[in-house]
């Protein structure tokens, strides 16, 4: 499997990024999944739900199953949470995995990049930062696109991974 990697600060235009990637890459015949990291805690569970009431009990994984879709969660209970490299392996193989967030792992990235909230630049200093996806000019010592430009963005990372 390839893997790479969208970066960025808050409102930066990553998910969205992510999205218009997936649509375009899986457009062009590719199977892509994605691994997005939180840095909050999050539920993708409801209370008053079955599969809550088991986490609630103290079970350490529950799988929901549907015909459409299913789910497993694991409760860290206070354990540290996963590398990306452990969360990969979990993953069917498919020809690509985009990463949203891991911003400090070796994995190649292309960085979102909006000049409005005022953060700096991650790939100034960092070398896994392959391209910029941009919604202002940048000079860089690397390639910089149009943050909208999804067809170029979805080109380099192809090139990059040699699909």
């Amino acid at each position: 499997m390839k893997i790479y990697g969208i970066v960025g600060y808050k409102n930066a235009g990553k998910t969205g990024l992510m999205e218009r990637l997936v649509t375009e890459i899986t457009g062009r015949g590719f199977t892509v999944s994605t691994l997005k990291h939180a840095h909050h805690s999050f539920d993708v569970d409801h209370p008053g739900k079955d599969s809550y009431r088991h986490r609630a009990a103290g079970a350490h994984q529950v799988l929901l199953s549907s015909r459409a879709r299913w789910a497993l969660m694991t409760e860290m209970r206070g354990t540290d949470e996963p590398p990306l490299a452990a969360l990969l392996q979990r993953l069917h193989p498919v020809d690509l995995v985009l990463v949203e967030g891991y911003k400090r792992d070796a994995h190649p990235k292309v960085e979102a990049f909006r000049e409005e909230p005022g953060n700096p630049l991650i790939a100034n200093g960092d070398t896994t930062i392959r391209a910029v996806a941009s919604d202002t000019a940048l000079t860089l010592d690397r390639p910089v696109f149009d943050l909208n430009d999804t067809t170029a963005i979805a080109d380099f990372i192809l090139a990059e991974v040699g699909l």
